[in-house]
């Protein structure tokens, strides 16, 4: 499937688009209804009537963002129009939502005339707390957003001017810290004249460049008195301290940073190489920037490379401002967002860069070596601490400078909420997908005849997610490819039942005899050995055991019991444990949740409890989360006897004795370490009072089974899984029914668990 088919379809699926508007409040009953809407909606209608303020209060107009566009200046696309632009709008709501928990409503206007579209927006101020303006063309950007900001008093922001200066404002500020070089005194080249060069440029002086030092160049050169054509706002930039030669690459020699805003591939080495030392290039076009990062770098080893792109390092990328910019603005109802907010936002981003970085923002780009210096000028958008440090120092700002209508008087209570919004973000998966990409491992597909295992494994190679090798009939597998547009080159097909070649026939040979050798005394003779190793489940987990596999994916075609045996028996248990379990990922509101055990043990006892809750903490590490551990059943810390409660019970008694420092209590009910409020109250004495948990153990297989289909289905969760833990290496088996979403993300994970 191409990216093209598979854009499309990831939009039609199921839902068409990729927001819904869900009630935030329960509506199960005719006295929720009659509470929700009439008669009941007068009261708070009569309250806002009385007091327009109140309207925050008793209505979402606090949390709700407008993504609104006309379609003039899409992405790459251009002027397509305000429908053709909607699946990006739609796009930017999903980015505030998970990163910043602010809820959109996308508009698009379609109308080029700026009165017009100043008054729609203008019309619409009731329905929300901010406005972010997106994609519109300059120069009507300039004069809808500066009008839209006089004449209403929510904040607005066109995200394509602003974010851009921002975050790389930020980046600039840490460039000219590492070099040593004075903001007033440098020499700046920038190449782009449109409304993102604009807000850059200006808030660079802003920070202390000197308008006399910036050198401006729009797609017909060097904006100069001499020139006739300039408009908008290509005025504001001519510079009178014109070079005879006004190329830009006689412009070039000497400067000290050069910031790229227009197209790829407008810089050359040679040109790079005469600027100063220590030179600064962001090289900010998409796809394609104005001079490579490897090019940038050949060119000379002291220089400080910045793009708008993820494979490289210093990626000056938007999502890092926005949404904790609104999140800021709204959390104290300021009226603006104004130059002030911005540079907090600046400086925050700033100064985040110098701090250690997390270990799940390493894990997730494969990089235990992120530490600020050149290669690390602006902090990863993954970095779950920008919500808490971004947004803080807006809404600071604007209390600052006296547009906060509702100032914040708890900043410890105000990072408490912003770290309860920061559970919708879950950056688990992409962390993992992203650390999978980095280290690149061979996972073995063992029902590569399945179509939807075809799908993700050609979904994997696209990506750079693993190498699969795919296990099946050739010929099957090569026209199931054909026929479903899934042709992927140099893909490794092994069929241990048909070997094609002598090296397979030899392999098959050698795997025999290997197994034989490890089962001779228990029960296998040799021609039951032989004829094992035939099958995919037994060959793919003895390349894991051999090392010509990093890890192997199983399932879907065969119950679950059967698709373990092989592991056991080829692979085995690590050293020290006595049975291994199962454990699923849920992406809940909460945070990731480690479910356990959900597929092997029947009814554990104490000591396997034990056993299952140490194996999932375990796992849980490689993820660099701290494991928090629930015991749950139908008891409250003995508040009710029976055979589970008080198994559950002498299972934490004795994980506290083995680990002091664990951090683990139960028994208890399912709800109580998610209602931290009651569980505080009620039993202060908890290790999962105040911080709740992500790891539940349960007393046996049923009820395990149960709350985690019940989770999955009811609340419509992404989940990875299951996990098998204990094995000495990565093998992990797919339920029956897995998409191919999940498909890629076991694979993802067992790369991750093999590295």
């Amino acid at each position: 499937m191409t990216l093209k088919e598979e854009a499309l379809r990831y939009h039609t699926k199921g839902r068409p688009g990729k927001i819904e508007v869900i009630p935030s409040k329960e509506t199960s009953t005719q006295r929720d209804l009659s509470l929700a809407y009439s008669p009941g909606v007068a009261e708070p209608c009569l309250e806002i009537a009385a007091n327009p303020e109140d309207v925050y209060k008793y209505t979402a107009k606090g949390n709700l963002v407008a993504v609104i566009s006309n379609g003039t200046a899409v992405l790459g696309l251009g002027d397509i129009g305000a429908a053709a632009g909607k699946p990006v709008m739609e796009g930017k709501g999903l980015l505030f939502k998970i990163y910043a928990d602010i809820d959109v409503f996308d508009i698009e206007l379609n109308t080029k005339d700026v009165d017009e579209f100043v008054r729609t927006v203008k019309i619409l101020e009731p329905t929300f707390g901010g406005v972010n303006l997106e994609d519109i063309s300059a120069p009507a950007c300039f004069e809808i957003e500066e009008r839209l900001k006089e004449e209403l008093d929510i904040p607005v922001m066109h995200d394509d001017q602003h974010g851009t200066a921002i975050i790389s404002a930020a980046a600039l500020l840490n460039a000219l810290e590492i070099t040593g070089k004075d903001i007033t005194k440098i020499k700046m080249v920038v190449n782009g004249a449109g409304a993102s060069a604009v807000s850059c440029s200006r808030l660079y002086q802003k920070l202390g460049v000197q308008a006399a030092n910036i050198f401006m160049f729009d797609s017909k050169g060097l904006i100069h008195s001499s020139r006739t054509d300039l408009n908008g706002k290509k005025p504001e930039f001519i510079n009178d301290h014109m070079p005879a030669d006004t190329t830009l690459e006689a412009c070039l020699k000497g400067a000290d940073v050069f910031i790229g805003l227009s197209k790829g591939n407008v810089l050359d080495k040679d040109m790079v190489k005469s600027m100063a030392s220590d030179a600064i290039v962001f090289a900010l076009a998409n796809p394609n920037p104005e001079i490579s990062y490897p090019d940038a770098m050949e060119a000379r080893p002291d220089i400080i490379v910045a793009t708008g792109r993820s494979d490289y390092p210093n990626q000056v990328n938007n999502v890092l401002g926005f949404p904790y910019i609104f999140r800021g603005a709204l959390d104290v109802r300021s009226k603006v967002i104004n130059d002030e907010m911005k540079l907090a936002a600046v400086n925050a981003l700033a100064q985040l860069a110098k701090k250690a970085v997390p270990d799940i923002v390493s894990m997730a780009y494969g990089n235990d070596k992120l530490v600020f210096g050149r290669d690390y000028i602006i902090p990863k958008p993954m970095d779950p601490r920008l919500l808490t440090i971004v947004a803080p120092a807006v809404a600071k700002a604007a209390m600052d400078t006296g547009v906060a209508k509702h100032p914040i008087e708890d900043w410890d209570a105000y990072e408490a909420e912003l770290t309860r919004r920061q559970g919708l973000q879950n950056t688990l998966t992409r962390a993992i997908v992203n650390k999978a990409k980095k280290i690149r491992k061979r996972v073995v597909l063992a029902d590569a005849e399945n179509l939807l295992v075809l799908k993700a494994a050609k979904q994997v190679v696209e990506e750079g997610i693993a190498t699969p090798v795919l296990l099946g009939n050739a010929e099957v597998i090569h026209q199931m490819m054909i026929d479903n547009h899934l042709m992927m080159d140099n893909i490794e097909i092994i069929d241990p039942k048909l070997p094609v070649n002598d090296y397979q026939r030899d392999k098959v040979e050698e795997y025999a005899e290997l197994f034989f050798a490890k089962r001779q005394r228990r029960g296998y003779s040799k021609s039951e050995a032989h004829e094992k190793i035939k099958q995919r489940n037994y060959y793919g987990a003895m390349m894991v055991e051999m090392g010509e596999a990093d890890a192997m994916v199983s399932g879907l075609s065969r119950n679950y019991p059967e698709m373990i045996r092989p592991a056991l028996e080829v692979i085995g248990r690590k050293a020290g444990v006595k049975k291994v379990s199962g454990m699923y990922i849920l992406m809940s509101r909460f945070g990731p949740l480690f479910l356990a055990d959900t597929t092997v043990n029947l009814n554990p006892t104490t000591e396997e409890l034990v056993e299952i809750a140490e194996l999932a903490a375990a796992s849980v590490k490689k993820f660099n989360i701290d494991p928090k551990i629930a015991f749950l059943t139908y008891s409250n810390f003995g508040s009710a006897d029976g055979e589970d409660a008080k198994k559950m019970r002498d299972a934490v008694a004795m994980l506290h004795q083995k680990h002091p420092d664990m951090v683990v209590d139960g028994e208890m009910q399912a709800h109580m370490p998610f209602d931290t409020e009651l569980h505080s109250a009620s039993y202060p004495f908890s290790k999962l009072a105040q911080g709740g948990t992500n790891i539940l153990i349960f007393p046996n297989l049923s009820a395990s089974n149960v709350a985690y289909n019940l989770l999955k289905e009811v609340a419509d969760i992404e989940k990875i899984g299951p996990l098998l833990l204990g094995l000495n290496k990565p093998v992990h088996i797919l339920q029956l029914g897995s998409t191919v979403r999940e498909i890629v993300n076991m694979i993802a994970i067992s790369a991750v668990d093999a590295g």
